[in-house]
């Protein structure tokens, strides 16, 4: 009993430095006053906790625990005076493919939660047609809380809410970011002069992973017609995930 005590004991130990290394990669200076423990029921092996590609599974979910405290009730730009939640983000931490939008309309802010709108069950038939459910993505906006109307964010708030969505892309590094929208491309890849008809489906660089464009849903359900381009890039993206996976097992070989 004793045995088995240390090593739960030395575990935690080990998930508590693990954590304090995501604060220090993230750019924290301090910690939050409630420091979240891992939960004790992780699925056990022999060898401890069981790993996903080196990392202790449950790190990336409690990171970005970790940074939805570090926002706390923000206060960082207007948009918090007249928002009634924030809408952090959702979706499996692990995943390979993370889609970011520009900001919540009207139902995320209500539900707290990302596209979930008549945008948001575009987006839901999207990813299912490309074979995943939304429980297998990671979905997220630029900003976290809705504007005034749904106008576009100005740009001041993007530059106070980016770094968020930074560290959510830090924690969860996906091999492909699929942007939705000139607002979130603009951001990502840093120009504001870049357009929409010129650069979706385009392969871009973001810190080391895929980033592609495509038009944002409420766009499509505005414009029906392009659909088709949307659906088009989509098969890239699948196409691209293929490709790095047919090279994943080639070096596991």
């Amino acid at each position: 009993m004793v045995g088995e005590i240390k090593v739960i004991m030395a575990n935690i130990a080990e998930d508590i430095k693990s954590i304090l290394k995501f604060y220090q990669a993230l750019g924290f200076e301090s910690l939050p006053i409630s420091f979240p423990l891992p939960p004790l029921n992780f699925p056990l092996s022999k060898g401890g906790y069981r790993g996903v590609k080196g990392r202790r599974e449950g790190t990336k979910e409690t990171a970005l625990k970790v940074l939805r405290e570090e926002i706390g009730d923000c206060k960082k730009c207007k948009l918090s005076e007249g928002r009634k939640n924030i809408v952090f983000g959702e979706g499996n931490p692990d995943t390979k493919l993370m889609f970011i939008g520009e900001a919540p309309g009207r139902e995320e802010d209500l539900q707290a939660r990302p596209f979930v709108g008549d945008a948001g069950m575009l987006l839901t038939r999207l990813i299912e047609k490309m074979g995943f459910q939304r429980e297998d993505v990671y979905i997220a906006n630029i900003v976290k809380c809705r504007p005034p109307m749904n106008r576009e964010p100005d740009r001041d708030e993007i530059e106070r809410c980016m770094g968020f969505v930074e560290k959510q892309i830090e924690i969860i590094h996906p091999e492909i970011i699929v942007s939705l929208g000139r607002i979130s491309a603009q951001t990502l890849i840093g120009s504001t002069e870049l357009k929409m008809k010129d650069i979706r489906g385009t392969l871009f660089d973001y810190k080391g992973i895929t980033l592609i464009p495509t038009f944002h849903p409420a766009y499509l359900l505005r414009n029906p017609k392009d659909k088709w381009l949307t659906w088009s890039d989509a098969q890239k993206v699948l196409e691209i995930l293929r490709e790095k996976s047919k090279s994943e097992n080639r070096e596991d070989v």
